[in-house]
């Protein structure tokens, strides 16, 4: 697979930004069909899970600090995946990356067994 991930920035809080990861796959299995979603790491910290879906029932899971802001949508006509960021905060500047595949853990989306596509995107939230 190759990606092209695009759409950080700088933003000031409260804002929103929109984040496309287009995939580029050989793979068999039809984007549609395929687990994936973002993970983010912020400055010296763990890289945690963001929000992802899963094929299998075609729910988006969402971690409690982005729950009611991030939206995870999916193009399959584009083999784009997107993460809409509305209500921006600081805490949010991270860089994010869009990961195949889908791990979810009491509830939340893991980073567990998740490997990035690419380098990941910058997104920088101003007070």
């Amino acid at each position: 697979d190759q990606v092209v991930e695009s759409g950080g920035g700088l933003v000031e809080a409260g804002g929103s930004l929109k984040l496309p990861c287009r995939v580029s796959t050989l793979s068999p299995l039809p984007f549609e069909k395929r687990p994936m979603g973002w993970i983010r790491q912020a400055p010296g910290a763990e890289r945690e899970g963001v929000s992802c879906i899963t094929t299998s029932d075609q729910i988006t899971h969402y971690a409690d600090s982005v729950k009611g802001r991030f939206i995870l949508s999916k193009d399959n006509t584009k083999n784009t995946l997107y993460l809409q960021m509305n209500h921006l905060k600081p805490e949010d500047t991270a860089i994010y990356f869009c990961t195949p595949g889908c791990t979810v853990i009491g509830g939340s989306p893991s980073i567990v067994g998740l490997r990035p596509w690419g380098q990941g995107i910058s997104v920088n939230v101003s007070t």
